[in-house]
């Protein structure tokens, strides 16, 4: 059966392929759960349409990311955190600690895998925050105070 994919099926078929796939897994289980759809030629033609108009989002929102990710190179962000005596935090700060207070201070919305950090931040203190994202690489302060 041709059938073309509304969605992404990991080892069988990407977004808006068209592609043979066996009449009993596209009936069975594809076309159900809203996967594929049997592909025609007014269907295949809207696919190409909605395929061109995804490609062009998709530079769009790649350009304004990688914008916005020169535009946090340097900066200083300030997160608040419980900490003993000694600077020791309670709890770890985490990427998505660190993405949230970004999007707090700044309004740019980042993916946590964008931030390299090897392991959680656990001390009061200043820390060099790398970001790399489509080839693009920054870097940011992160002040860690104590609540």
């Amino acid at each position: 059966m041709r059938v073309i994919f509304l969605k992404d099926v990991p080892r069988v078929g990407r977004k808006y392929e068209v592609k043979n796939i066996a009449d009993g897994y596209a009936k069975n289980m594809l076309l159900p759960k809203g996967f594929v759809e049997v592909a025609t030629d007014k269907s295949i033609a809207r696919a190409e349409v909605l395929k061109k108009t995804d490609e062009t989002e998709r530079a769009v929102r790649e350009d304004l990311l990688i914008k916005n990710i020169m535009d946090l190179d340097g900066k200083r962000i300030a997160v608040r955190e419980k900490a003993n005596e000694k600077g020791h935090l309670f709890a770890g700060v985490h990427n998505t600690e660190i993405v949230e207070a970004v999007k707090s201070q700044t309004r740019l919305d980042l993916d946590p895998s964008f931030i390299a950090l090897p392991e959680p931040i656990r001390e009061i203190g200043e820390f060099e925050i790398p970001i790399s994202a489509h080839g693009k690489k920054a870097k940011f302060i992160l002040v860690v105070e104590a609540a």
